[in-house]
């Protein structure tokens, strides 16, 4: 009994000792460097899912007043709750870069991102990137985007999809030209997209895809048109 209470004793002492011991904060990130400006490289007008990350990371570069890439300026991230960046601070390489994966929130719409960073005198700046995310009729309205209208509605090629646009002779627009595309409404593009372009006295070039898509299809496309739109549609939700 005498050892057991020694025992009880010994742990006692063990667990208050570990209950009072204050662990050292996370030692924070100093910059070695200052820049005056924070420029995108890569990554910004992405869209993924709602609740997913962007395909692409997010690569930013912080210049002097002279545009010269500054290494070891501290770049810290910031968006809208549910947003979250890996990781969220950090200082520029030796190209002035930093890079962070973005995980979209739960809500659809464009979200603004927030890449930023002090001067000298400590005088923050900053850069605002925008990123979409994308609801269930809008990710479906991009995969049919995918199959459908991509080869000859974006003009750049891919190693998965050869582009048909310099092939034609009357460009049609891309679905990210918000300065046409947001003039025309929902019932216009329904139209166009159900019966060919003549059914607005637009190219014949454009085919009828009614009979290939549903109402409900035609519905998600349009969707996805209003959410990738630049500048963004007047119904796009702000995140």
């Amino acid at each position: 009994m005498k050892r057991h209470a020694q025992i009880l004793a010994t742990l006692s002492i063990a667990l208050l000792a570990s209950c009072s011991h204050k662990s050292s904060p996370a030692a924070q990130l100093k910059p070695t460097a200052f820049g005056s400006a924070v420029v995108e490289s890569s990554g910004g007008k992405q869209s993924a899912q709602t609740g997913a990350p962007l395909p692409q990371p997010l690569v930013v570069q912080v210049n002097d007043a002279q545009g010269t890439a500054v290494a070891g300026a501290l770049v810290e991230f910031s968006a809208a709750p549910g947003v979250i960046f890996d990781p969220a601070n950090g200082l520029t390489d030796s190209s002035g870069q930093l890079t962070t994966n973005v995980t979209l929130g739960g809500l659809a719409g464009r979200y603004h991102l927030t890449a930023s960073s002090t001067d000298k005198a400590g005088k923050k700046f900053a850069l605002t990137i925008d990123e979409i995310a994308l609801g269930y009729q809008q990710a479906l309205g991009r995969q049919l985007n995918d199959a459908y209208c991509e080869r000859c509605h974006n003009p750049e090629s891919t190693s998965e999809r050869v582009s048909n646009f310099d092939n034609l002779e009357i460009k049609p627009h891309p679905f990210t030209e918000g300065d046409t595309l947001n003039k025309l409404s929902d019932a216009d593009l329904t139209a166009i997209i159900s019966h060919g372009g003549p059914a607005l006295n637009k190219s014949a070039l454009m085919p009828a895809w009614g009979n290939t898509l549903s109402k409900s299809d035609i519905q998600a496309l349009i969707s996805y048109i209003r959410a990738i739109s630049d500048p963004p549609h007047r119904n796009a939700i702000l995140g």
